[in-house]
C-alpha cells in the first residue's frame, strides 16, 4: 500500500483498497479473427474521476477503454474502470487537486492496465500491454494550460 504521512501537521494519503469497479470484453468478429493476418488499428480512451464519500476518503476511478479495427470493423473492445478507495487527510486545495489528477490515477494504471491485459488474452488475442502514462506530466501540462488561459491582473 502506497502511504503518504507527515505526522507534525496530521497530512496523511493513503490506499485502503484497489477494486476492480466494472469491465467488458466484446470480440464482434468472433472466430472470423482468428484466421486474419492483419494488424488492427488501436484507439486508446482514458479519463478519470474521484468522488468524495466522506471528510477523509475518496473513491477514484480511472477508466480506459480499447478498441481494435480491422478495415474499418471492429476486431475488439476492453473497457475497465479500475478504482481506489483512499484515505486523504490534511491537505490544501492545490495538493489536494495534485493528488486527484496525478497521485490517483497513477495508483489505479498498473491494475488497470493488468486488467486490460488479461481481458484480451482471455479473449484467445496476443497480450495487450498499454504503454506507461505519465500522469504527473499531464497534471503539469493542464496547469500550464490553466494559467496561460487565466486572465492576466492590471498592472
Amino acid at each position: 500500500m502506497q502511504t503518504m504521512q507527515d505526522s507534525a501537521t496530521a497530512r496523511q494519503l493513503q490506499l485502503l483498497k484497489i477494486y476492480l469497479r466494472d469491465a467488458s470484453f466484446e470480440l464482434p468478429m468472433g472466430a472470423a479473427l482468428f484466421g486474419l493476418n492483419v494488424q488492427p488499428v488501436m484507439k486508446v480512451d482514458m479519463d478519470h474521476s474521484a468522488t468524495q464519500l466522506s471528510a477523509e476518503q475518496y473513491e477514484a476511478v480511472l477508466r480506459v477503454s480499447v478498441t481494435a479495427q480491422i478495415e474499418g470493423k471492429t476486431a475488439f473492445m476492453v473497457e475497465v474502470h479500475q478504482a481506489g478507495l483512499f484515505l486523504v487527510k490534511g491537505l490544501n486545495t492545490m495538493e489536494l487537486d495534485a493528488v486527484v489528477n496525478a497521485f490517483f490515477p497513477n495508483s489505479l494504471f498498473p491494475y488497470a492496465r493488468e486488467a486490460v491485459s488479461d481481458l484480451v488474452g482471455k479473449g484467445g488475442l496476443p497480450q495487450l500491454l498499454l504503454a506507461p502514462v505519465n500522469f504527473d506530466m499531464l497534471y503539469a501540462q493542464r496547469l500550464q494550460q490553466r494559467q496561460a488561459a487565466s486572465p492576466k491582473p492590471a498592472g
